[in-house]
């Protein structure tokens, strides 16, 4: 019968590491939201580590346009659930890894009950609503959290709200980025990436997760790692605690699908937000309020009877459309439409 810990020989070889490391990978949970770019080498190196248990959390299905960088996917799986996908072939990597997919959006309302099973989460988004969400949800548990992100050809990773010695918490999102839900940099699909750089971020974010767990004292809270695969230069910059202080969760933006409309057109009050530019040269119909204009028809949002779609390119500015109505008018029913509008405009 052949030795199981045969599989992890090269790094149970590592000074320090040993028999007594590779248990507590063993036994260690680890959580991946977002298995886009990020997510899949994150996973695979997790699991081929030997993390005991992996959730992987989606409700995304897999497009040609993410095969460059999310290389779990092939061209058979297009169309199909990338959780259902990455948990066969992450299975058929390491059998003796238990995989738990999650085919469902991360949302205000589940996920504290999400995360409460696991012992660190590791965020592969791309976009500032769920960091901030998975953000607010690890420092009310007490959970750390494994941040990266990619645009271009610049990557950056940390580890936030990571218990110290002292009995405080390491900074957390907020502290490095307090409005980040107002942020509007463009997503890959737009602003482009480079695919070797999401592979070289999600290693790293791996990278943090098994160091948390078998070496502590080297891992990357209260830093931020910082490069650019043009230059090839990086660099890591110290992060201080603000006095920011979060005390619920922010309410997750609702959203529709473009097939859900279709179904029920009739049933909404369609805005356009984006500007009257774009809104001429494409629209799916509505009328064409801009998002930096909407304080200036509150009148006729409030007169709305019916439930109010708002619709941008790529969904985020319809996002931020959403959180400003509800701000102003918290009981209108208001939905932003999935990820826009950009599929049907570069048909």
């Amino acid at each position: 019968m052949s030795n199981p810990l045969e599989r992890y020989h090269c790094q149970m070889a590592l000074p320090g590491f040993g028999t007594s490391s590779q248990e507590l990978l063993k036994n260690a949970k680890v959580l991946i939201v977002g298995m886009g770019g990020l997510g899949c080498p994150s996973a695979q190196y997790l699991a081929s580590s030997g993390i005991g248990t992996i959730g992987i959390a989606d409700d995304d299905t897999i497009s040609e346009s993410n095969l460059h960088r999310q290389i779990l996917y092939a061209l058979e799986d297009i169309g199909k659930s990338k959780v259902d996908v990455a948990a066969k072939k992450l299975q058929q990597q390491n059998p003796s890894v238990k995989i738990i997919p999650f085919n469902f959006r991360v949302t205000s309302a589940n996920v504290m009950d999400l995360i409460s099973e696991f012992d660190l989460i590791i965020e592969g988004t791309d976009n500032f609503e769920t960091k901030c969400l998975l953000n607010d949800a690890c420092v009310l548990t007490g959970k750390p959290l494994v941040y990266g992100a990619i645009y271009q050809y610049e990557g950056q990773v940390s580890i936030w709200n990571v218990l110290q010695k002292d009995g405080t918490y390491s900074p957390n999102y907020r502290d490095v980025f307090p409005n980040a839900e107002e942020s509007q940099v463009p997503n890959c699909r737009e602003g482009g990436v480079l695919p070797t750089l999401a592979g070289i971020v999600g290693c790293m974010q791996a990278n943090e997760a098994i160091k948390y767990f078998t070496n502590p004292e080297d891992s990357l809270a209260g830093k931020l790692w910082m490069m650019n695969v043009l230059n090839g230069k990086t660099q890591i910059i110290k992060l201080r605690k603000t006095s920011v202080q979060i005390t619920g969760l922010p309410q997750t933006v609702e959203t529709i699908t473009f097939e859900q409309l279709m179904q029920k057109k009739d049933h909404f009050e369609i805005i356009d937000v984006r500007t009257p530019q774009e809104h001429e040269q494409f629209n799916i119909g509505g009328i064409n309020f801009p998002v930096e204009e909407l304080q200036n028809h509150s009148d006729y949002i409030s007169d709305c009877d019916r439930p109010i779609l708002v619709y941008c390119l790529s969904g985020k500015r319809s996002a931020e459309a959403v959180r400003k109505i509800k701000n102003i008018f918290p009981e209108k029913k208001v939905f932003s439409l999935k990820d826009g509008i950009q599929k049907l405009h570069y048909k």
